[in-house]
């Protein structure tokens, strides 16, 4: 009796180290799978790789079929209108919203679109980051009102000067995991 449970005991920590290290495998495989496409999108629009991956985990962790509350599509949760003022811009015709799901499009228009708002920042502040994601999160007009109040463009008051409590969160979330995704030296 002993024999067979001992026996049972071994086989169930087996099942549980496979179960565990399969767990990792696709944990692994999910958090790199559009590492290339990432890559690619940020050095086309000049940005840091890690921010836009940051900028996707917080958006969609990762998953291009995301739909967000107010319409946003896919792993940078991209509007439609803004995809439609990105193919106005660029001269693409006949564009369609449901091309926001393909990883490659929604990571160039999102890129696109972050690489705009740090350009209107860039003249303002040393640390235009935390502006340009405010703006990404919650608009022009919003991000404009908060900076306002952080003169001479101060980052961390402009963070503090935040109202809204999810955007405050979502510029800190995303600076503290792209610090993180640099510590490591990779994506």
């Amino acid at each position: 009796m002993v024999r067979q449970l001992r026996g049972v005991v071994v086989a169930g920590g087996v099942v549980c180290a496979l179960l565990a290290a399969a767990w990792f495998v696709y944990d692994y495989w999910h958090d790199h799978r559009f590492d290339a496409v990432i890559t690619g999108a940020a050095e086309k629009h000049g940005l840091s790789p890690f921010l836009v991956k940051a900028v996707a985990w917080q958006e969609s962790r990762f998953e291009p079929d995301a739909r967000g509350r107010k319409g946003e599509i896919g792993l940078m949760q991209v509007m439609p209108s803004t995809a439609g003022e990105w193919a106005k811009v660029n001269g693409v015709a006949g564009f369609e919203p449901r091309a926001l799901f393909d990883p490659a499009a929604n990571l160039d228009i999102g890129c696109w679109y972050l690489r705009r708002a740090l350009d209107r920042w860039t003249n303002v502040t040393s640390r235009p980051v935390p502006f340009a994601l405010a703006e990404y999160n919650a608009g022009r007009s919003n991000a404009l009102r908060w900076a306002t109040g952080a003169k001479p463009f101060d980052a961390d008051k402009f963070i503090e000067a935040i109202t809204y409590g999810s955007t405050k969160c979502y510029v800190k979330a995303i600076e503290g995991r792209c610090r993180r995704y640099m510590q490591r030296g990779h994506l």
